[in-house]
């Protein structure tokens, strides 16, 4: 197994890696600073969109050159030829202290994106679907901070955490309505370094890794929510993981340069990288795109 820092750009805090296997270029944000990158797997030709506002994660559409960007002020739509970012919905217009953070596509194309308190306090957040034509809907209330969704290969298990509730959440998914139910804890991971659950992805042996912020590790949990591998991570900010490159057997993870809070630690001169793992022996799923 080998660490690498693919791009150094200092991210203040770097999230929601998406790998896609048409360009064969691999997207991630940086939430605070409202900027979308783009980089080949090796680093190259990096790319940078700004945002008008701060932003949590992002959807790969599939009908043009472009992205759904969930942002603090609500759901956007991002083109990339032209950088122009246009709102659709705003779910929270209520809430001035959340924003939208972390979220994936299912099989069926709908984004699922939940919502945070910014000073990761109370539970003020919720989970939203986005549906191909639109239209918001609300899966789940009472969260804190939205984190990890993904799915297992065979799309009919959700996964999904509110970070500091100190569990991993699974659903039963409704591949047909995008409904969930029958929520229970899928796995606690140890907090007792100072960490928490952060961004998730799911290989394609159904074996779920998780980011935990925290406390500089990448841990591999079986289907049955076992620890089966431990990755410890040049930084302790370490926020979202996802398997991209050629082959998909590439882990990248990103990384924050900033805490948002100044109770969180800091990091060394690699805070804020994005990092690949290589040698691992494991290959991802190729994530979907938004729209029908």
């Amino acid at each position: 197994m080998r660490i690498d820092v693919v791009v150094d750009v200092k991210t203040t805090l770097g999230e929601g890696p998406v790998w896609d296997p048409e360009q064969e270029r691999l997207y991630w944000v940086d939430s605070m600073d409202g900027r979308v990158f783009r980089a080949t797997a090796q680093g190259s030709e990096v790319r940078c969109w700004d945002l008008p506002d701060k932003i949590g994660s992002m959807a790969l559409r599939r009908d043009g050159e472009g992205a759904v960007v969930a942002l603090a002020s609500g759901f956007h739509t991002l083109d990339f030829a032209s950088g122009e970012v246009i709102p659709f919905h705003d779910p929270e217009p209520d809430r001035p202290a959340n924003r939208l953070n972390d979220g994936k596509v299912d099989r069926h194309g709908r984004f699922l994106c939940g919502s945070m308190d910014t000073m990761e306090e109370g539970p003020n957040g919720a989970l939203y679907r986005v549906d191909p034509d639109f239209s918001v809907h609300t899966l789940e209330k009472d969260i804190i901070v939205s984190n990890g969704p993904c799915w297992s290969p065979d799309g009919d298990t959700f996964y999904f955490a509110d970070t500091w509730t100190g569990e991993i959440w699974a659903y039963d998914y409704d591949q047909a309505t995008g409904s969930i139910s029958n929520r229970r804890t899928f796995c606690r991971p140890d907090g007792s370094g100072g960490g928490a659950a952060d961004g998730s992805t799911v290989d394609a042996e159904g074996y779920l890794w998780n980011a935990l912020v925290y406390d500089g590790k990448i841990i591999r949990y079986t289907p049955d929510g076992e620890v089966d591998r431990v990755i410890e991570m040049p930084v302790k900010k370490v926020t979202s993981v996802m398997f991209g490159g050629p082959n998909l057997d590439t882990l990248f993870a990103t990384s924050m340069a900033k805490p948002p809070l100044p109770r969180f630690p800091g990091d060394g001169v690699r805070r804020g990288s994005l990092f690949s793992i290589t040698g691992l022996g494991v290959h991802g799923l190729p994530e979907p795109r938004f729209g029908a």
